[in-house]
């Protein structure tokens, strides 16, 4: 049996595809959400560390809440912690906003109030991991940086994969380098978006839909 690591990465033809087929799709169905439309990477770590096991439509009006209160990481930075968890709420993994403020406060401490565009230094923060900071390096600096969050892992894992484990830890770098190899060099905003939304609301968990993919024709965990 074919380990992830032995597992061929998709073929040029099969990537281009991919890409084509993937940003028809968002034009058409693609979410109109705030943190699209700023290139500023305060508010696209907020947003970031808001999504993580969170649903959007809980976090859109605490994301303008939380905007409008610390506009920025040097007001972030210097917030009393218990006023900064209380705004927070009712987000859940509290955790979260005690990282972002630390965050802030490296941020202010190290890089006049900045956020640093290069993975190294964005992976020195505690509370950026690898998927953040790609988040970051794409949606805030229009880098070309590769993205794997559930719902890109699931996508990728369906249409590339189809067998295995999907959360074994030699699946997981196996799809992070399916992500980095179908990363277009143009348009990179957009296709990482476009991954997630296709994720989010059509190659979901539960009840994916199959029936009217764009990708139906060339993914194996439908052909197998």
């Amino acid at each position: 049996m074919a380990t992830p690591r032995s597992k061929p990465l998709p073929t040029q033809p099969l990537r281009q595809r991919f890409r084509r087929n993937l940003l028809a799709w968002y034009r058409k169905n693609g979410r109109d959400l705030p943190w699209r439309n700023t290139d500023d990477p305060y508010h696209i770590l907020v947003s970031e560390i808001m999504l993580q096991q969170t649903q959007v439509d809980r976090v859109l009006p605490k994301y303008h809440e939380w905007l409008g209160k610390y506009p920025s990481f040097v007001v972030l930075a210097e917030a009393p912690p218990a006023e900064v968890a209380d705004t927070w709420r009712p987000l859940g993994y509290n955790i979260r906003p005690k990282r972002l403020q630390s965050i802030a406060q490296q941020a202010v401490e190290k890089y006049d109030g900045k956020l640093p565009s290069d993975r190294e230094t964005l992976l020195s923060f505690k509370g950026i991991g690898e998927y953040t900071a790609g988040a970051i390096r794409s949606f805030a600096f229009r880098e070309r940086a590769a993205i794997l969050d559930t719902n890109v892992a699931r996508v990728l894992f369906r249409i590339f994969v189809g067998n295995g484990d999907p959360k074994s830890h030699a699946m997981k770098r196996h799809l992070w380098n399916v992500s980095a190899s179908v990363l277009p060099h143009k348009h990179v905003f957009d296709f990482n978006q476009a991954l997630m939304d296709f994720g989010a609301t059509h190659c979901s968990a539960r009840k994916p839909k199959c029936g009217t993919c764009a990708m139906k024709r060339f993914c194996r965990s439908v052909a197998q």
